[in-house]
């Protein structure tokens, strides 16, 4: 789900460094090629020195653009590509192991040796942070963790395409707590697109096939969290935190944080006891132990990849193409997962999660354009 991509991308915003360099190092390496062109016209007779230089210089600069759309465009189908893995995964892996609050930790844990793999090789740099620098990153975590717990809650409660219409809802709890507590408020025409928003979730809600209070709940309670953990980023990460701390290593240092606070979240709501008796009970079913340790680590690694390549898309393009690309995605999944998971959706349903939908891109064009 894209909570996170989006509020690490505003956090990255406010205070980290982001990896501009990195971000540019395709167009750096598509113009190298050329330079020996441009070597051999400085050879030439000046007359047509003058005509071809530009020729090339005009060259090279459509085959950089053209190289920065294709990678962009490739970030945003691995983007669409794996969290559909995830959603599906997670739904797969939560229908035999109903146990969503282990399942949240094995999720964020599985990332964890795969980025340690990148520091320790040096394929990436190694986040420097303080005693403080940490400090002023625990409640962040915690917003992330609460974002993540919502989200897999709710998804193990109903389907998977309830708890994106549910999620669609977000910018209602977002525009709400930044008027109460940072004191920020938007135009009025921002606030009208918040309309479309609540009337579509209500209406898709009211004949959800799949509606259940417990997925209703912890989806909003994942919404409060992703605006919560928007808010403190904007309040405590102003000034910037610590040193390497581009948006993969924030989003890094943030699992690391979450995992470390959900491990005992879990196995007091989750005692070996009860998670042994939920695998005998799965295997007694019919799952194979094999089925249910490749749902439950492809679960995980899709988590962890689709907010990875989420910061690399996000990072290089405007809020509006954002915003665009954010609800196509959401407009992906619940079509994938009503395909892979044949839900029934009722034409009120559909109609519903459209607008509401439609809704939250109409806030997103409005926040940026009017305020």
């Amino acid at each position: 789900m894209f909570t996170t991509a989006g509020a690490l991308r505003v956090m990255s915003t406010v205070g980290a460094r982001a990896p501009s360099v990195a971000m540019h190092a395709p167009a750096m390496v598509a113009a190298r090629p050329t330079l020996p062109r441009i070597a051999k016209a400085a050879v030439m007779e000046a007359d047509a020195s003058a005509e071809v230089v530009p020729e090339v210089v005009a060259e090279e600069a459509e085959a950089g653009s053209l190289m920065e759309t294709l990678t962009t465009g490739s970030f945003f189908a691995l983007w669409y590509l794996f969290n559909i893995g995830y959603n599906i995964y997670n739904k797969k892996a939560l229908n035999a192991l109903p146990i969503p609050y282990t399942m949240a930790a094995l999720q964020l844990a599985v990332g964890i040796p795969y980025v340690a793999v990148l520091w320790a090789t040096g394929l990436r740099k190694v986040p420097k942070l303080s005693t403080d620098n940490i400090k002023t990153l625990i409640p962040v975590s915690l917003g992330h963790l609460g974002t993540h717990i919502g989200a897999v809650v709710s998804l193990g409660a109903g389907a998977v395409s309830f708890t994106h219409i549910i999620k669609a809802s977000e910018p209602v709890v977002s525009a709400a707590l930044s008027a109460l507590m940072l004191g920020a408020y938007y135009s009025p025409i921002t606030y009208l697109t918040l309309l479309p928003i609540v009337g579509g979730v209500a209406l898709a809600s009211l004949k959800e096939l799949s509606f259940t209070w417990v997925g209703f709940i912890a989806a909003m309670g994942s919404n409060l969290s992703s605006a919560l953990r928007g808010i403190l980023a904007k309040k405590t990460m102003g000034g910037g935190v610590g040193e390497n701390m581009n948006e993969a290593n924030l989003y890094a240092v943030l699992t690391i944080l979450a995992f470390i606070a959900m491990v005992p979240i879990s196995l007091a709501l989750e005692p070996p006891a009860a998670i042994m008796a939920c695998i005998n009970s799965a295997l007694a079913a019919g799952f194979t132990k094999k089925y249910l340790w490749t749902m439950s680590l492809l679960a995980g690694a899709f988590y962890y990849l689709y907010n990875e390549v989420a910061f690399l898309a996000l990072g290089r393009v405007n809020p509006v193409t954002h915003a665009v690309g954010n609800t196509i995605k959401r407009v992906v999944i619940i079509i994938a997962s009503v395909v892979a998971f044949k839900t029934p959706i009722s034409t009120l349903g559909v109609i519903g999660s459209s607008i509401a939908i439609a809704g939250t891109l109409l806030y997103s064009l409005a926040k940026s354009k009017f305020g």
